[in-house]
């Protein structure tokens, strides 16, 4: 069965850098942002992790989570944090499940269904539909699925600009425009009347049409 934005994310318990987890629990009253990789020691992927070790104080900023999926095992998961950190100047300190039996890859729709056995043998190419992002909310709902190409590095700091609009839009009756940023400017919901927007909005609005009602972002 396919996942789709605000399907309950799949539980499940899986060995990780930093010991076995069950997933609802580890998420805990926080966002998570779960990122998937196609193989240890890949060239792209190196880069992703490292990046995100840099940036990961701006998640925790965000009370959010870091956690990687590969489906090679955990032993080798702490081989490769050593060459990224050589690498990429930045040691990855977000746990990382080790998927061997491939379990998690399944149940997230990163590999089909009817593939058999273990991460045994299997090369990048062959887990090529891995390289995925999934931001899961406090209520454990999914709210962004993102899938890239092996061969594109993943811009993770459009996962930042997308998990403050995810916050913002869950606390007030707000949209985020096209390529809106921290502070800018904001949509009413369209599900807002004229009259409640003037209790919910009292700085007022600027509507070039009915249907577009744009004012500062609140709070």
């Amino acid at each position: 069965m396919s996942l789709r934005i605000n399907d309950i994310a799949p539980d499940f318990t899986a060995q990780t850098t930093q010991g076995a987890i069950k997933f609802h629990d580890w998420i805990g009253d926080q966002w998570a942002i779960l990122f998937s990789h196609p193989k240890d020691f890949t060239p792209v992927c190196t880069t992703e992790l490292g990046y995100l070790a840099k940036i990961e104080p701006e998640f925790t900023k965000r009370n959010a989570k870091l956690i990687g999926l590969s489906v090679d095992p955990v032993d080798n998961h702490h081989k490769w944090a050593l060459d990224i950190e050589e690498t990429q100047g930045h040691l990855p300190k977000y746990p990382l499940i080790g998927d061997h039996d491939l379990n998690v890859a399944k149940l997230y729709n990163m590999l089909p269904a009817d593939i058999e056995g273990t991460s045994e043998g299997r090369t990048a190419a062959t887990n090529a539909t891995v390289r995925s992002v999934f931001i899961i909310g406090p209520d454990k709902r999914i709210k962004l699925i993102l899938t890239y190409p092996m061969t594109t590095g993943r811009n993770f700091d459009e996962i930042v600009r997308v998990l403050d609009s995810l916050q913002l839009t869950a606390r007030h009756k707000v949209a985020t425009p096209a390529n809106w940023r921290q502070g800018e400017d904001v949509i009413i919901a369209g599900s807002v009347s004229d009259e409640d927007a003037k209790t919910l909005f009292p700085q007022g609005w600027k509507a070039p049409k009915p249907y577009l009602r744009i004012t500062k972002q609140p709070g």
